[in-house]
């Protein structure tokens, strides 16, 4: 196989410089790009993709069914001797409503049970019931599906949120340069034709862990765990069928990396799953994201190449840093094999592998990767704003800047133009950094990459606003929808320090539902506790509808006690300083 590997000397210096770096993340001009009839401009590889997840509805063999293009995932159907498994639901009741329209055009066998690849597409579930299908029907899950689902909508959820908004493109325009083309994994995260979007997860009512037979339908099914981009993924099994369905093999090369931001997806773990797929030597592969393929050999050289795709960024990360290569040197270091751009299950169209590999060595070692310099660095601004000085002024930068962009030398023209962001807040600065950001991104074969820097330019430019993104909100019916205690709970990662320091105060929270929960704030923390503390200095009692409404900014605290919806038993004055801690404008108020 053909590919470029960056050799690190024996001489202590870990990185030759002059060795030519990678230009895969992006072309190194413009001759990639290319206009789209409705405006948007990008590299001709994303283009591409768009047909690979085009809009159809998958005749796989007989009885299975899968609808490829109607969201970010697909929706997988098999007829058993009992009925219809349908397999993940989508992202909103209207998606799962779609594709159930296309099912109806082939059969009218009712749906009896649903089964769940893992957490990321389960909110369109609702729908099944809508065509008939019973409440009581089993709907089969990882049992880490549901605590996963929480974790996503509650203590990380602004900075979850805002990687989804940037990596899915949630922002940009329909059309015009910075248009949407697709995502990757689909054409868009929902699909704007569903809107109003509803969303509803209904929990799983069996579950099980790293393996289990069942029997769903009237159907054998060996389930096996199989972590991919999420810890709860699971490969299924049809034996009777030569039917597999799974979420290991995607229609580009696995992302090791999301760019959104989440926890490290551990390549070997992933190995092990596509090797058991593979033994499985299934007749006909149905995935989670992209379209099915059927023949045994087909799917073994094609699966087999994946798999070996991932292993050589593993294997190549682990020997490079081995050898003292810091993070950044990495990612320019090693290329795929020419040949991966051949098969689109290999190639660089959602992520990259410059980030891959230096996911791979922060999933090992952690952020420190051996940079003398980032031991103890100085804060962004004032390390700009220093670095400006020494360039001769923020004049110099900019000439520079202006100068590398003009270059194609789109790696230094952003460096600079960062540093002046930092450093200050003049809009020519951001304009510039905008257009170093539009520019790799009209050069990018990967969705996430374009999607990424064309969501930040528009926000440099102001014609965008993520500022709610940062700050933590609410969601009433979120809040009304959850356990009590979660709400409550999540409020310890919004302690503003300066406001909770010296304090030692134990809260209880008594809502109408039974539900008692609570808080200890010390040594400027809040330490989530079970309420039953007899040396408590305060109870909040309310029904969940006032507190969701305080948490959402809907209503204050203060207004709340003064029409009695909620009242605080005991030192209601230490109550309402501890309150008062939390960066929640619902209890400051």
């Amino acid at each position: 196989m053909r590919h470029h590997i960056a050799e690190a000397p024996d001489t202590g210096r870990p990185y030759d410089a002059s060795v030519p770096r990678s230009d895969r993340s992006f072309a190194p001009d413009g001759s990639a790009t290319v206009t789209l009839p409705t405006g948007q401009r990008a590299h001709r590889d994303h283009v591409a993709q768009s047909e690979v997840i085009r809009r159809q509805f998958h005749s796989v063999t007989d009885g299975v069914w899968c609808l490829v293009g109607n969201g970010l995932s697909n929706q997988t159907f098999i007829e058993g001797p009992d009925g219809i498994i349908a397999i993940d639901t989508g992202e909103s009741t209207e998606e799962m409503r779609e594709a159930i329209s296309e099912l109806r055009n082939v059969t009218d066998r009712p749906i009896v049970a649903v089964l769940y690849t893992h957490f990321h597409y389960v909110c369109g579930t609702e729908a099944v019931f809508e065509d008939g299908a019973s409440r009581d029907i089993p709907i089969w899950a990882h049992d880490r599906v549901v605590g996963n689902r929480a974790r996503a909508a509650s203590e990380i959820a602004p900075a979850y949120g805002r990687g989804l908004l940037e990596q899915f493109a949630m922002a940009l325009p329909p059309d015009g340069p910075d248009g949407v083309v697709n995502v990757g994994l689909g054409h868009f995260y929902r699909n704007p034709a569903h809107a109003p979007f509803t969303s509803v997860f209904v929990p799983p009512s069996a579950t099980f862990g790293d393996r289990a037979s069942i029997v769903v339908a009237g159907l054998p099914v060996e389930v096996t765990h199989a972590p991919s981009d999420a810890d709860d993924s699971v490969t299924y099994w049809f034996p009777t069928l030569g039917v597999a369905v799974n979420n290991l093999v995607w229609p580009v090369l696995f992302n090791v990396f999301a760019i959104r931001g989440e926890e490290y997806r551990d390549p070997r773990v992933l190995l092990a799953g596509i090797d058991h797929l593979l033994s499985l030597q299934p007749e006909h592969l149905v995935a989670t994201h992209g379209p099915p393929m059927s023949g045994t050999r087909e799917i073994a050289e094609r699966v087999t190449r994946s798999r070996d795709s991932i292993q050589f960024l593993w294997d190549q990360a682990v020997r490079l840093t081995n050898r003292g290569l810091l993070s950044a040197d990495l990612g320019l270091a090693v290329e795929l094999p020419a040949d991966c751009d051949d098969d689109h299950l290999t190639a660089e169209r959602y992520g990259v592998a410059e980030h891959h590999l230096r996911q791979i060595r922060t999933g090992l070692f952690g952020w420190f990767d051996g940079d003398e310099s980032q031991l103890f660095p100085l804060p962004s601004a004032e390390r700009a704003t220093r670095l400006i000085a020494g360039f001769g002024g923020a004049d110099a930068v900019r000439a520079q800047a202006d100068a590398a962009l003009d270059a194609d030398d789109l790696r230094w023209a952003t460096e600079l133009s960062t540093w002046l962001v930092r450093s200050g807040d003049e809009a020519d600065d951001r304009y510039r950094l905008a257009r170093c950001l539009r520019t790799i991104a009209e050069r990018t074969p990967a969705a996430n990459i374009r999607n990424w820097c064309l969501t930040r330019a528009l926000s440099l430019e102001g014609a965008i606003d993520t500022a709610r993104l940062t700050r933590h909100r609410f969601s009433r019916a979120q809040v009304m929808g959850s356990p009590p205690d979660r709400s409550v709970h999540v409020l310890r990662v919004l302690v503003d320090p300066e406001r909770a320091g010296g304090m030692d105060v134990r809260l209880t929270w008594r809502f109408d539902d039974g539900t008692v929960t609570g808080l200890h704030l010390r040594n400027s923390i809040a330490c989530p506790t079970d309420g039953t503390d007899a040396e408590a200095d305060a109870t909040i009692v309310c029904p969940i509808e006032v507190w969701a409404s305080i948490l959402s900014g809907r209503q204050t605290l203060s207004a709340a006690l003064d029409e009695g919806s909620l009242t605080i038993e005991g030192d209601q004055r230490a109550a309402l300083a501890a309150l008062g801690v939390f960066e929640v404008d619902g209890l400051r108020g």
